[in-house]
């Protein structure tokens, strides 16, 4: 049995997890989905001053209360900024950090550095003066390569369940302690296996991490937890199991 803890990325709560929760915890692993502050049922909780920190205090706060060990620790897209922060916290309780279409940002970096100057422009004309980054409009047309592979029925659930995030978890830079090496893995999906793998022998600063880490590929848009449930489960199961 495996202990996972699965953080999701931006604008959604622990709902997207359930499809891989339930077919991991079929496969007999012991599976807890986090919701972090400020998004999901707990978006109410958002306030300007919830940031990195606070996100990073929610995953740290789940695995000491719960009393876990040896977790496979799962950030999605931009939960890989709280679960690495976490590692960092807590490695004598962490097995494996697995960053699903994600990756390690390097320390000084937030998410919000890494669009580009234009995109960062056009995000704070539409934030103005609101301390929340509204979600997409999840519209496949305008955006298909990271909606593959979503039907009518996953497009309609991202519409209605997806809420506002934070935006200090997106603009607080990441800081890493790194006093202790936690094993890295990484699930690939919209950038192709072996661009990813080529990036990592030249050392890109976002996947330089993943030098001694297994890293799998999985044929499908930026939100696998719904449109691959199946294979997202059975590849974390692998990525677990496989011997370091």
């Amino acid at each position: 049995m495996t202990t996972f803890v699965l953080v999701p990325g931006f604008w959604l709560g622990a709902w997207a997890w359930q499809n891989v929760t339930t077919a991991l915890r079929e496969a007999g692993h012991d599976v807890h989905p986090l919701t972090l502050t400020g998004v999901g049922e707990r978006a109410h909780l958002a306030t300007p001053e919830v940031d990195l920190d606070t996100h990073t205090d929610d995953v740290v706060r789940l695995i000491e209360e719960r009393d876990l060990h040896n977790v496979v620790l799962v950030g999605h897209s931009g939960g890989g900024m709280p679960v690495s922060q976490a590692a960092d916290r807590i490695p004598e309780r962490i097995a494996q950090v697995t960053y699903v279409d994600s990756g390690p940002l390097p320390d000084g970096m937030s998410q919000f550095d890494t669009n580009e100057p234009a995109e960062q422009e056009r995000l704070r004309a539409l934030i103005g003066d609101s301390h929340l980054l509204p979600p997409p409009p999840w519209d496949p047309a305008a955006d298909p390569v990271n909606l593959a592979g979503l039907d009518e029925a996953a497009l309609a659930m991202l519409r209605s369940r997806s809420t506002p995030h934070p935006l200090g978890a997106a603009t607080q830079p990441v800081r890493r302690r790194q006093h202790a090496k936690v094993r890295n893995a990484l699930v690939a999906c919209v950038i192709p296996i072996d661009q990813v793998r080529e990036m990592i022998a030249q050392g890109h600063p976002f996947f330089a991490e993943f030098q001694d880490g297994e890293v799998r590929g999985l044929d499908t848009g930026h939100w696998p937890m719904l449109s691959e449930p199946a294979a997202l489960a059975a590849t974390l199961n692998d990525l677990a199991t496989t011997p370091s």
